[in-house]
């Protein structure tokens, strides 16, 4: 159990809304597609030979019939929110789940991996799915697509006006930089943060190449104010480690300078920077605003939460790296809007 809770602060079903209109509801926007890391994967790792997953009780307490899925939190987790913010569909179903629904496929899927990461290191230590492989997923689903919808012309048009919600580089500096320091004897934070945001290009071009138009680009979370990053050995008071925000904080703020000129690359091509650092740091900073209590622990699986607390929604942080279900539905409406306005 301890191996699978550092490993979770480490890395860091379904509704069918029918095919794809050429109106998009109320916006031009047909599917979501996410890639990554646990904080998008909706069950990804289910079958996978890893310690990180988490298709066990309590993970899904609060979810619908309060099961475990393979989400990383207490209930619907970030790509879900999205997705129903965007009125595609309330559940984002995970492509490796071996019961996804044809019907499932015209809306979007997620193909993000609970512990998976930009560096190939990242994935290979978790044996979780790394996101070049992710990629490779994705080109199966249009095969898959293509066949669903048998129309290339329709297949296009679902790929082209989908969003890609991207949340990678929080694992790479967690676990590969910081925990096992695999990169750390290569690397200084500068160098590693500019080799993120550059593998973070190559993801971009990858999906490009296949189709792919609407970016929606994650920075990574605050990630020394992680109830695993406050419980270090010696760390007696839970403060935050300065030195993971630091270099989370440099690579958020280089990606978000990337991003702002890749228009010039990827002509047609839309991208919106997702600050997450900000507003998660805002509910630790003032919990009591939105109804919390407690910012420092996780309300479960933890060395400290042993036993789950009884009410989620008065946390911040579900486990030793996730947020609860409260928190993404707190920061989630005005991403939402930003999405509708910068994407849409």
């Amino acid at each position: 159990m301890l191996s699978k809770m550092l490993l979770a602060f480490s890395s860091i079903c379904v509704f069918h809304v029918g095919f794809a209109q050429q109106s998009y509801g109320n916006s031009t926007v047909s599917a979501l597609f996410a890639y990554g890391d646990s904080i998008l994967d909706t069950g990804n790792n289910n079958l996978l030979l890893t310690l990180t997953k988490v298709n066990f009780f309590p993970y899904g307490r609060n979810f619908v019939g309060g099961r475990p899925t393979g989400r990383f939190g207490n209930g619907r987790v970030f790509s879900d929110m999205i997705a129903e913010g965007l009125g595609l569909k309330t559940l984002l179903p995970a492509y490796r789940d071996p019961t996804l629904s044809d019907d499932d496929l015209p809306t979007g899927v997620c193909f993000a991996s609970g512990g998976s990461g930009l560096d190939a290191i990242t994935a290979r230590i978790q044996g979780v799915i790394w996101v070049s492989d992710q990629v490779n997923d994705f080109q199966n689903y249009i095969t898959r697509l293509n066949g669903v919808v048998g129309d290339q012309e329709k297949t296009n048009q679902i790929i082209s006006n989908a969003v890609y919600l991207i949340s990678a580089g929080n694992n790479d500096i967690a676990i590969t930089y910081f925990t096992t320091m695999t990169r750390r004897f290569q690397y200084t934070v500068p160098g590693y943060t500019d080799l993120l945001v550059t593998w973070t290009r190559d993801l971009i071009k990858s999906l490009y190449d296949m189709g792919a138009r609407k970016f929606a680009v994650m920075g990574t979370l605050p990630l020394g104010c992680l109830p695993g990053a406050r419980s270090m050995i010696g760390n007696v008071l839970k403060i935050c480690e300065v030195f993971s925000n630091q270099a989370a904080d440099m690579f958020n703020k280089k990606l978000s300078a990337d991003l702002d000129n890749l228009s010039a690359t990827f002509p047609g091509a839309k991208f919106m920077y997702i600050d997450m650092y900000n507003p998660l740091l805002g509910l630790i900073n003032n919990p009591q605003a939105n109804g919390f209590i407690d910012v420092t622990d996780g309300c479960c699986c933890t060395p400290t939460s042993i036993i789950p607390c009884l009410d989620a929604s008065q946390y911040v942080f579900w486990d030793v790296a996730h947020p609860t279900e409260k928190s993404y539905q707190t920061i989630t409406p005005s991403i939402i809007e930003a999405i509708k306005e910068n994407l849409a």
